[in-house]
């Protein structure tokens, strides 16, 4: 067995008997810079051993949902109808995909953009047929003109006014006008206004009427209103909404729907229903109608990663439409792309670049309004975005990649001939921004606390020691003088 004295031969720490040691205030007053000279260092290195380190780079586009772009959205239009609002997506590949609804959900909203109605959906595109009705002539009209002046007395005699909204130099309206016009010949002989009167059928020129249909909210021509009372507006559980036809425009088919809504009424003699006009038109009370007839549309839409447009726009296979009416104005309450981030995934965005997410939605709450006059009539308005893809590896979930996509956004008003939109044009970079979170070893940290231990220890001692000389050195001068 080695023994203990030479075991002790191999004692770096040589012990000074304390006998031989000599306490100084210098030194005690070194010692304690130098405790807290020590504190100070370890809390900067601990500090910077707990805090995040990453390495950026920029890469070519790696993206592992394949070829595919996802854009949600939620966007308030005050003045486009619901009944024509289409969601429409074409990129510079040739695609073109017109009134998405799959992924798409409409509402009716009031001026506040607030909900006026449930989920709107859209009937069947109406069969337009003429069936022979051509040949009828001018004078041989059965329906009632209306105007600014009777249009009121006509709404209110009636329990049931069906009035068609139209514009002469529309296609669909005059397609319409032959059925439109027997369908109601045929319904002023069955329910003859002088004796039952339960049912008329009217129309409106908005070309001449323009005040009025606009009273109305009419977007498209031609549009068929049903009027209950003196008003289109039909309460739902408290939600206000026009009430429109909807069905095929062949006159079969618009008797037919004439006679269920007559079907609706309880059966009246003529004599009670001039008994009680004057007090039916007296207490007719209104319904509350929108302000304007606009529409809230939000969803998703799945696009290829190539430069394209996402478009908001009146479109119809059966209506057509007045440009210098449509307004297009918008307010933009969410839209982003790609996945949609999730509490966690947030947390480790702001955990590991601070400084991204500022454009992950950077059009949240921008609204484009437009007055609807003279100067600001046919107007487009468009948006550039430029986006860029960041992916982000963190080592705290294994490696695990969090992808984020913000993008920059331009905007504009453009004036056109044609019926105005809302346009997003976006364009992906063919580059990606690369984060990875950066591991810090322990083993380091252990290595630079002890060097900040033995560092500071040993300054300390070098100063203690020049200190402690020269007041020696000092002293011996003072006693050298005194002899």
């Amino acid at each position: 067995m080695i023994s203990a004295t030479k075991l002790k031969s191999v004692d770096f720490y040589r012990k000074i008997p304390r006998d031989l040691t000599e306490a100084s205030l210098s030194g005690a007053g070194l010692s304690i810079i130098a405790a807290l000279s020590i504190m100070f260092l370890f809390g900067m290195e601990l500090n910077s051993y707990l805090s995040v380190s990453t390495s950026t780079s920029i890469i070519v586009d790696r993206s592992s949902d394949g070829e595919f772009l996802r854009i949600d959205f939620n966007l308030s239009f005050p003045a486009l109808s619901c009944e024509f609002a289409s969601v429409d997506v074409s990129d510079i590949l040739g695609t073109n995909r017109l009134n998405i609804t799959k992924t798409v959900r409409k509402f009716s909203i009031d001026p506040n953009l607030k909900p006026t109605g449930f989920e709107f959906h859209a009937g069947p595109l109406p069969t337009v047929n003429n069936h022979g009705d051509e040949v009828e002539e001018e004078h041989n009209e059965g329906s009632i003109s209306l105007n600014s002046d009777n249009f009121d007395k006509y709404t209110h005699q009636h329990p049931i006014l069906v009035v068609n909204f139209f514009a002469p130099w529309c296609s669909w309206s005059n397609r319409l006008k032959p059925s439109w016009e027997r369908a109601s010949r045929i319904m002023r002989q069955r329910y003859d206004p002088e004796m039952d009167g339960r049912i008329l059928l009217g129309k409106v020129d908005c070309t001449e009427e323009f005040d009025l249909c606009r009273r109305h909210h009419i977007q498209g021509y031609p549009s068929i209103r049903i009027f209950r009372k003196g008003t289109d507006i039909k309460d739902n559980h408290g939600h206000h909404d026009h009430e429109s036809y909807y069905g095929d425009r062949d006159s079969e088919s618009l008797i037919a729907a004439m006679e269920a809504l007559v079907r609706s009424l309880p059966t009246k003699s003529r004599t009670l229903e001039l008994e009680d006009k004057s007090d039916h038109t007296v207490n007719a009370v209104k319904r509350p109608a929108p302000l304007t007839s606009g529409c809230r549309i939000e969803g998703f839409v799945r696009v290829k990663r190539v430069p394209g447009n996402l478009i908001i726009s009146a479109h119809s296979g059966a209506h057509s439409f007045d440009a210098s009416l449509m307004n297009v104005s918008h307010f933009i309450s969410h839209f982003a792309f790609g996945k949609k981030l999730t509490h966690r995934m947030m947390s480790e965005l702001k955990r590991l670049a601070p400084h991204l997410g500022r454009n992950y939605d950077r059009l949240t709450g921008q609204s484009y309004i437009t007055d609807h006059d003279h100067a600001n009539a046919n107007v487009t308005i468009e948006h550039y975005l430029q986006i860029v893809k960041t992916e982000l590896v963190s080592t705290r979930y294994s490696q695990e990649v969090f992808e984020e996509y913000e993008y920059t956004a331009h905007s504009s008003l453009v004036h056109s001939v044609n019926v105005p939109i809302a346009k997003f044009h976006f364009e992906p970079s063919p580059m990606q921004v690369l984060v990875t979170e950066v591991p810090k070893s322990f083993s380091h940290f252990i290595t630079n606390v002890c060097a900040i231990i033995g560092g500071v220890f040993t300054v300390a001692g070098i100063l203690d020691s020049i200190l402690h000389n020269a007041v020696r050195l000092i002293k011996k001068v003072e006693l050298g003088k005194q002899f």
